[in-house]
């Protein structure tokens, strides 16, 4: 039985730290939980205590056990330690490396992996110093479990919802399943291999104000190239215009347009071993893009656009030792337009989901995938959070892409 230690800090979404609670221990978990000063004007201990039946911590100076450290000693017990709800004044302590209560003076004083799930306000998580203490947190190991969009307790509709308690479970459950995986392969297959991905939009720009592109956020391009990474590989991200952070130790190149990423994946084609093709690069640009904004006039404007690059196309036709997965976003006759794609790319793998479906595809945090090989075998990854799918993705190739 795996041992989790859940802190709870002190936002209004320390509700649903009990849930979690719940969701874990009915997932088989070991469950011990520490509450904050704040976390307790939310939440007491006895709701966690009677869920959990383990000891709830509220205090460095309260020794249940007078043989041990206890924050030292809960720290070498768990297996993994969850924060949820992390507080921006958590992250920030964390960040800088203030113990001055149960929750921080555990977690500085373990090497035990800590998951983070931030919870606040829209703009409290957006903002520049925030960002900051939570790349200082992942350049130090800790995994995010990134917040979701909705309604916020101060009543806008935005990022800053507390990852959901059944998500929580599953990426602790993957966690736990790649750690025994890894113990028992030793090595990952990605271990050492150079790997290109690409990620995001692309933008063809019409004049100095306006241009095209689409809804394509970058997250699992991102999420591939940092799973990669911790596999051993030696990542290449090309990435559209995002608003990601470029993972830690990721060779990361920034371009804009179709043919500026087409350049860039066509001259670092060769050394790779493996091409991951998930940018949503836009198939067609304007033919004359105007030194200055076109003005408005009477009537209809029509717009002549050419063929931009088709990278995957040429990535397969082209393509020697290389292994090649290429991914379809469709809204209709999903498998009929990934099996064709697949053939006429001559791509190793296409991956295929439906953006026709709004709460799945294109700037969620979730998707639904299928995995089509060139042997004619299909793999469903369920629905799922994209950093969930990420790992989803190279567990299904681990076998195969050779």
């Amino acid at each position: 039985m795996k041992r989790i230690l859940l802190a709870v800090t002190g936002g209004i979404a320390a509700y649903k730290a009990i849930d979690l609670t719940s969701k874990l221990t009915q997932a088989g978990y070991d469950v011990s939980v520490m509450l904050t000063d704040h976390a307790q004007e939310f939440v007491t201990p006895l709701a966690f205590q009677a869920i959990g039946r383990n000891p709830v911590y509220t205090s460095t100076f309260i020794e249940q056990n007078p043989k041990e450290i206890q924050h030292v000693a809960l720290g070498d017990w768990a297996d993994a330690i969850v924060v949820a709800p992390a507080t921006a004044n958590t992250i920030a302590k964390l960040a800088h490396g203030i113990a001055d209560d149960m929750v921080t003076s555990t977690l500085i004083a373990t090497e035990t992996p800590k998951f983070v799930a931030p919870a606040m306000n829209v703009h409290m998580y957006e903002n520049n110093r925030t960002q900051q203490n939570m790349a200082t947190l992942r350049s130090d190991g800790y995994y995010f479990l990134e917040p979701g969009e909705g309604y916020l307790a101060c009543g806008y509709v935005a990022k800053g919802r507390m990852e959901e308690p059944l998500q929580i479970v599953e990426r602790l459950n993957l966690f736990f399943k790649d750690m025994q995986q890894n113990q028992t392969t030793k090595e990952s297959r990605f271990e050492g291999v150079h790997a290109l991905v690409t990620a995001g939009p692309t933008i063809e720009e019409l004049d100095p104000v306006r241009y095209l592109s689409n809804r394509s956020s970058g997250k699992i391009g991102y999420a591939l190239a940092e799973s990669l990474e911790k596999r051993g590989a030696i990542v290449t991200l090309v990435s559209g215009p995002t608003n990601i952070a470029p993972p830690e130790n990721v060779d990361t190149i920034q371009v804009t347009s179709a043919e500026e990423m087409f350049k860039v994946v066509k001259n670092r084609f060769e050394t790779q071993d493996i091409i991951f093709k998930a940018a949503a690069v836009s198939d067609y640009a304007p033919v004359e893009t105007l030194d200055h904004k076109l003005k408005k006039q009477d009537g209809t404007l029509s717009v002549t656009f050419k063929r931009t690059p088709d990278i995957l196309k040429y990535l397969g036709e082209h393509k020697t030792s290389q292994f090649l997965v290429g991914f379809a976003a469709e809204t209709q006759n999903i498998e009929t337009y990934a099996q064709q794609k697949l053939k006429h790319k001559n791509a190793d793998v296409i991956i295929a989901n439906n953006v026709g479906d709004r709460t799945i595809g294109f700037s969620s945090d979730d998707n639904d995938y299928t995995m089509y090989f060139e042997n004619g075998d299909e793999t469903h990854l369920g629905k799922a959070k994209k950093v969930i799918l990420a790992e989803r993705i190279l567990n299904s190739l681990e076998n195969r892409w050779q």
